[in-house]
């Protein structure tokens, strides 16, 4: 097949287009930050210039500063028009006073809402959670990073323990349940108890959760390491005894939001409560489906493997971080979510479609056809909770664009939902037959997974982690170092994709030639591997920064602001004094 004929299949030019559309906003984001950084920097200027200016202040200017700072200090006693005797009130407007007084025709302002009330016990929980997350996500990505420049220096080690085959299971799975699986339940531990007006049925629950978790992931990885799995499934490769662990911590938390959802005392049970707790209960029928013996036999396996694979993407970590976004996108821009029948719609149609699409992934295989169509048409239906998912997170977006030059927090939100539409579409355009064709088998499956599980749950669960630790804590990060994370992030995850896209591509198409051998086609990959290294190097990089951000919002951290008042000013003038006196 000739390469310029591949332009005419519906399934190319949907991917094309769907890899414009990040590519864009990626750029507009830019502009946005630059101006940002171009403001930054003229105010830093501008301090300087005034540190200097209040160094030189003459003896007149800071009488004059003192002046007028007492002159800010003063106020009244209230009591100046008063006298010891008490008032004579004939008429009763003082002691009598039966009506209102105020204009009825003129609508009586509402305060606004303290922040809710957050137990310490509980906020020691979510932040024991996103702790032990955040470490999980620097080992596996680390593992990751390592596995990634194997492809580049295949010969950097000969060890049985640190091959290729151990060390991918070690990363996917340490990145799947210890790195999202607890930021995920950690954040639920947090939204449940909000949305439903009540505390959480039990903080000892959380912990037991969190300990089978861990175990499960530390286990998992030294029984990879050591050879000890359970074969050829891909993202199950940890044994049952061990995934049993991660089974029975998410059972434990299930029951738990269960029974705080069962006390609310809210009318309505909020939408974010039906995708959580659908995710925590499809996780445990696709665990037990995935490890049941009685059909891990020849092709039967190979069809629980696409299932499993699958519904492990789309109704645990899909599922549940969209429940997340339904909470915290309204907080962060202060307004309710657009459409609350969108996000339903959204939710019962992902669970009609996603639930059949699991074996697109082996088209033109020995699997049944009926099967492999249904797959693909699952796929196909896809694009309802997508587009409706999407439409609802950029309405709630509406007449707020200009928070995003302000925020550190809302560019992950914003990316998260951009790679939810184009990876999830993507997704959709893979499944056709063609594409399918071309492309199965490559490397663009693994592009694809990182555009979803990176780009979708990854950004997410950053932007919302950047939102609940200041309001546990009240410590904000270094926005500088959010911006390097978030950039390194982005930059780095489009360098890892697009040239995996673009090579397997020329892979696939060599492939269905049928002239050259395999290991030519092997060779052709060599740069596109290479920008694969340099793409996860630049993520990896940002995890780092997103750790140290996390332990500065745990730790004490000074503020620094431009004095504006008298008072301030006179301050900042007796503090440099010292510093000098002391230098």
């Amino acid at each position: 097949m000739e390469p310029k004929n591949i332009f005419s299949e519906s399934g190319i030019i949907i991917t094309l287009l769907l890899i414009a559309i990040p590519i864009i906003v990626a750029s507009i984001l830019v502009i946005i930050k630059a101006k940002k950084v171009l403001k930054n920097f003229l105010k830093k200027k501008e301090l300087e210039k005034f540190n200097e200016y209040i160094k030189n202040l003459s003896p007149e200017e800071v009488q004059k500063l003192e002046l007028r700072k007492k002159q800010l200090e003063f106020s009244l006693s209230n009591n100046e028009l008063a006298g010891d005797k008490t008032p004579i009130d004939a008429k009763g407007l003082i002691d009598n006073v039966s009506e209102a007084s105020s204009l009825r025709f003129i609508e009586q302002k509402k305060k606004s809402q303290a922040r809710p009330y957050i137990e310490p016990d509980l906020t020691k929980l979510i932040l024991w959670y996103l702790g032990c997350a955040t470490f999980w996500l620097l080992f596996g990505t680390t593992v990751g990073e390592y596995v990634g420049i194997k492809f580049v220096a295949p010969d950097v080690d000969h060890y049985s323990w640190l091959s290729f085959g151990r060390l991918r299971p070690v990363h996917t799975n340490a990145v799947f349940w210890g790195w999202a699986s607890l930021a995920m339940l950690g954040l639920a531990y947090y939204v449940i108890p909000r949305v439903s007006n009540v505390p959480i049925a039990s903080i000892k629950t959380g912990y037991r959760t969190l300990i089978l978790v861990n175990a499960s992931v530390i286990l998992g990885s030294l029984f990879l390491m050591a050879g000890i799995n359970n074969g050829g499934g891909e993202y199950r490769e940890y044994i049952w005894p061990v995934m049993a662990l991660f089974g029975i911590g998410v059972i434990i938390s299930l029951r738990n939001f269960y029974k705080t959802i069962a006390k609310r005392t809210t009318k309505e049970i909020y939408v974010s409560n039906w995708y959580i707790i659908s995710a925590m209960m499809f996780l445990l029928v696709i665990a037990i489906i995935a490890y049941w013996p009685s059909w891990q036999n020849g092709l039967g396996e190979t069809i629980i493997q696409g299932y499993y694979m699958h519904q492990g993407v789309g109704m645990w970590f899909m599922l549940f971080n969209l429940g997340l976004m339904y909470y915290f996108l309204p907080q962060q821009l202060n307004k309710p979510i657009y459409s609350y029948s969108l996000g339903i719609l959204a939710f019962w149609v992902q669970i009609l479609f996603y639930t059949l699409i699991g074996t697109h992934h082996f088209i033109f295989s020995a699997i049944p056809w009926w099967l492999q169509t249904v797959a693909i048409v699952g796929s196909a239906g896809m694009i309802i909770p997508v587009v409706a998912g999407t439409t609802n997170f950029l309405m709630t977006f509406k007449g707020s664009w200009h928070k995003l030059s302000g925020s550190y927090t809302l560019p992950f939100y914003l990316i998260g939902i951009i790679f939810y539409f184009t990876g999830s579409l993507q997704g959709t355009a893979e499944a056709f037959k063609f594409t399918n064709l071309i492309w199965h088998f490559t490397d663009f499956t693994v592009a694809h997974s990182h555009l979803t599980m990176y780009g979708i749950i990854c950004f997410m669960l950053w932007g919302f982690i950047y939102t609940v630790v200041p309001r546990l804590t009240g410590k904000e990060p270094p926005q500088i170092t959010v911006g390097a994370h978030f950039w390194l992030a982005l930059i780095g995850l489009l360098f890892y994709t697009f040239p995996l896209m673009y090579g397997s591509t020329l892979r696939g198409l060599m492939w269905m030639e049928g002239t050259k051998s395999f290991i030519e086609s092997v060779e052709l990959m060599a740069p596109y591997w290479l920008w694969r290294a340099i793409g996860g190097s630049l993520m990896w990089l940002s995890h780092i920064l997103f750790a140290y951000n996390f332990y500065v919002m745990v730790k004490k951290k000074e503020e620094i602001e431009i004095p504006s008042s008298p008072k301030d000013i006179l301050n900042a003038k007796v503090a440099l004094d010292n510093q000098e006196v002391t230098n």
